[in-house]
């Protein structure tokens, strides 16, 4: 009798399926996925080492392209424009239905996944942040001295605003968030 071929797929093709599986449903189910890839649940996760990770790279790819559309509709330079940019891209963020059904379903993951390396995202949001803070210095307005140490500082404050009901179960206020942010770049 012979053995069936295995079937091969991309790191890439895992992330792209992760995606659209999350978007529908609101969660990442390795079987599901692995059924709706066409691959065994081993082969799924010989792929990507595990579903934090996994939950990781999907969120932070949908969380890029968010973070992107941010970005393109900012009209405002410098601070300003990235106090912009975090508004319209956080307004996104609660709006989007998965991620936050998400965050209500699966709070333990979800602060796993987001905040420790275990996902990574907290990581590549705070290195996106530096290259918004990068952009924004060339305005001769502003211009912080150190931008690893603010990108850092004003990720974790709008974190703690985004995620606030995850974190401490209550409700955050954006305009203080906003505040503290603003204080923190002006301070670098």
């Amino acid at each position: 009798m012979p053995v069936p071929a295995r079937r091969v797929v991309s790191r890439e093709r895992v992330v792209q399926g992760g995606c659209a599986f999350f978007l529908r449903h609101a969660t990442l189910d390795m079987d599901g996925l692995a059924d709706s890839l066409s691959v065994s649940r081993a082969t799924l996760y010989r792929v990507v080492h595990g579903r934090d990770v996994l939950l990781g790279d999907v969120l932070w790819r949908l969380g890029e392209r968010a973070l992107a559309q941010a970005r393109d509709e900012t009209t405002t330079p410098g601070l300003d424009g990235v106090l912009e940019t975090t508004r319209r891209f956080t307004a996104l963020l609660r709006h989007a239905a998965a991620f936050r059904a998400f965050l209500r379903a699966e709070p333990a993951t979800a602060a796993r996944v987001l905040f420790t390396p275990a996902g990574g995202v907290h990581a590549r949001v705070v290195e996106a942040q530096k290259g918004i803070l990068a952009a924004a210095a060339v305005d001769p307005a502003w211009s912080p001295d150190d931008l690893d140490g603010a990108a850092f500082l004003y990720v974790r404050i709008i974190e703690s605003a985004l995620y606030a009901e995850l974190i401490s179960g209550r409700r955050a206020d954006p305009a203080t968030a906003e505040r503290a942010a603003r204080a923190v770049l002006e301070a670098c």
